[in-house]
């Protein structure tokens, strides 16, 4: 048997590591083409112009140019309108 009294153990203390979501490139700023802009889970932003999803909901630019953030009015299913963030990227060739 042992001398001393044993320290109890815990069924918690356990934490995930942080996952790094959010907006990566701000408004205005140069981006090129592949460049991550969003890190999220769901679509809080929707892609818009140069921008495509990828599987994990991953916004990023599929041209050079710079960022600009607009609101849409979308339908949803139900038939309520609704205003949703998207995130474009305007290439330097459409400022024009």
């Amino acid at each position: 048997m042992a001398h001393t009294k044993s320290a109890g153990s815990t069924k918690l203390g356990r934490d995930s590591n942080p996952k790094r979501l959010g907006i990566k490139k701000s408004e205005g700023q140069a981006v090129s083409s592949g460049n991550v802009l969003i890190r999220q889970r769901g679509t809080k932003w929707h892609p818009g112009l140069n921008t495509g999803l990828g599987r994990d909901d991953t916004i990023f630019s599929l041209v050079n140019g710079n960022v600009k953030f607009t609101k849409k009015r979308k339908k949803t299913f139900t038939g309520k309108i609704k205003k949703i963030s998207v995130i474009n990227v305007i290439s330097s060739s459409q400022k024009q």
